[in-house]
């Protein structure tokens, strides 16, 4: 195989594991949380968890992804994604349930910034961020596996054996991440990389936190990605089963309609901006028509399922913009600390992917269950919190000052 296609392949299939990961417990939540008896709280904890082991390990890993290297880094992480993936699938409660999703995110940590630092190192200029848009595009594959497909499995070997059959998947996508990666293209030398003391790899980082322009695209990227990432996730399974009565194959095959949705979003998104060449537009335009499919869906009552499908499946389509934002912050930090940039800038998505679900969590809460179902405004106050979340970062990008590009 061609090396360049085996590093797309490995890159998409690590990738991928993660929005598996991040997308799997959507669909069987409602099942999952009657057999463990989870509150709305506990469960936006449980999907939380994940994302806050991916915010605790950043700034090792992007370090790590400097000094020892993509193909290592993420090596040694996926071991800890097994695991996690497999104490999930055996959780007698709660408890057990966010220490098994707070493994399984450690074990992801490095798997997004692994692609940024890879493309980065393959491709110059436009054409990384196109590399970067189909690795993305093709990583959506895991959040397709986590709808239909993993709701088949699961209505055949219950929740648990479909969570433990995700340990497995795990373990094949080490093995062929192991046997298809190389950290630089083999047509070129590798750039000779200093060796760093642990004092002047933290120098770096701090370097990093001070570029100008960084708090702009920290504050979009805050929200860019988590708003849709919430509700794929983990809020569209229970509000189309507790207020459009959608079954697990039902809403398996809702959020697969939600899968397609993102990498046909993010195909294009590419092309779109080599045509115009208008990053910030592109960016403005994608968070704020995002913004809107989420008022609609808070505002509206009584959405028919035709309806309420569209605005969700638009949700996400609209919500490919983000990988414009990641190209953003890499044009801001010098190629040695590109590791470190973009763990940086990833803190931002993973602590709004952190923190986000939790809040929703919390405001669905607050509405009472009537006959074990939530009602309809418990979900429209959900998906109105993600909006002004939204709206509140893209402010940040629209009147923060931008910073010098370096790459």
């Amino acid at each position: 195989m061609n090396a360049a296609v085996a590093l797309m392949a490995a890159l998409a299939a690590m990738t991928g594991l993660s929005q598996f990961h991040r997308a799997a417990l959507g669909v069987v939540a409602p099942e999952l949380t009657d057999d463990l008896a989870l509150s709305p709280a506990v469960l936006g904890a449980a999907n939380g968890m994940f994302f806050a082991a991916l915010l605790v390990a950043q700034v090792p890993v992007g370090i790590a992804l400097d000094r020892a290297g993509p193909r290592r880094t993420v090596a040694a992480l996926t071991g800890l994604a097994v695991a996690g993936a497999l104490a999930q699938a055996f959780a007698t409660d709660g408890a057990m349930l966010l220490a098994a999703r707070f493994v399984l995110g450690l074990g992801c940590g490095a798997s997004f910034m692994a692609a940024v630092v890879l493309c980065a190192r393959w491709h110059r200029g436009a054409e990384m961020t196109l590399a970067l848009s189909r690795v993305f595009a093709l990583s959506q594959m895991g959040i397709l596996f986590a709808g239909a497909p993993l709701a088949a499995v699961a209505g055949l070997v219950g929740w648990r054996g479909a969570l433990g059959a995700s340990a497995l998947l795990t373990a094949a996508c080490l093995a062929l991440w192991w046997r298809w990666v190389r950290d630089d293209p083999p047509d070129r030398p590798a750039p000779p990389r200093k060796a760093e003391t642990l004092r002047e790899a933290l120098a770096g980082q701090v370097s990093i936190w001070r570029l100008p322009g960084l708090p702009r695209v920290l504050s979009m990227h805050l929200v860019a990605y988590a708003a849709a990432a919430t509700v794929i996730g983990l809020w569209a399974g229970p509000y189309l089963a507790d207020v459009h009565g959608l079954d697990a194959t039902g809403r398996g095959w809702a959020l697969a309609a939600m899968g397609v949705a993102m990498p046909v979003g993010l195909l294009g998104i590419g092309p779109l901006e080599r045509a115009i060449g208008r990053r910030r537009a592109i960016v403005t335009a994608g968070a704020g028509l995002a913004a809107l499919m989420l008022a609609l869906l808070a505002i509206l009552p009584g959405l028919p399922l035709a309806a309420a499908l569209t605005l969700l499946v638009l949700l996400v389509l609209f919500s490919a913009y983000p990988v414009l934002v990641v190209a953003e912050g890499r044009s801001l930090f010098p190629d040695h600390l590109v590791g470190r940039g973009a763990t940086t800038v990833n803190m931002a998505q993973v602590l709004g992917s952190a923190l986000l679900p939790l809040l929703v969590g919390a405001v669905v809460g607050l509405f009472p269950e009537a006959g074990g179902v939530r009602p309809e405004a418990a979900y429209r106050a959900g998906f109105g919190v993600l909006c002004l979340a939204l709206l509140l970062g893209l402010a940040g990008w629209l009147l923060l000052p931008a910073g010098e590009k370096k790459g």
